[in-house]
C-alpha cells in the first residue's frame, strides 16, 4: 500500500538531488534542470496531500491539481525563458559555465 509517507520520501530525494545540483554544478543547463527538479517535488506534495487528506472541511478536491497545473505551467514557462537567456548568452560568450560568467555583474 502507497501511503502519504512514501510520496513524501520521493518528493524530498527529488528535492535533494534538485539541491545538489544547484549548488555543485557549474553548467546553466544542468542548474536549470536541478531547479525544475525542485518544482516538480513540489508538485508531487501538492497532488500526495490533496489525495491523502480529502477529508478537511470546506476544501476544493481538486485544489492540489489546480495548484499542480499552474505550477508545470509555471514550470514550462520558467525553462523556456531560461533557455533563452542561456542560448543568449552562449551566443554572446561562447561559454554557459557559471563560473565564468563574472563579467555580466557589472
Amino acid at each position: 500500500m502507497i501511503t502519504l509517507h512514501s510520496y513524501l520520501i520521493i518528493s524530498a530525494i527529488l528535492f535533494i538531488l534538485g539541491l545538489f545540483a544547484v549548488l555543485c554544478r557549474r553548467n546553466a543547463v544542468a542548474v536549470l534542470m536541478g531547479i525544475e527538479l525542485m518544482i516538480n517535488s513540489c508538485a508531487i506534495n501538492l497532488v500526495a496531500f490533496n489525495h491523502f487528506v480529502k477529508h478537511v472541511p470546506h476544501s476544493n478536491p481538486l485544489s492540489g491539481q489546480v495548484f499542480t497545473l499552474f505550477i508545470i505551467i509555471l514550470a514550462a514557462a520558467e525553462a523556456a525563458v531560461a533557455l533563452a537567456i542561456i542560448l543568449s548568452i552562449y551566443q554572446h560568450f561562447r561559454k554557459i559555465d557559471v563560473m565564468d560568467l563574472e563579467h555580466l555583474k557589472h
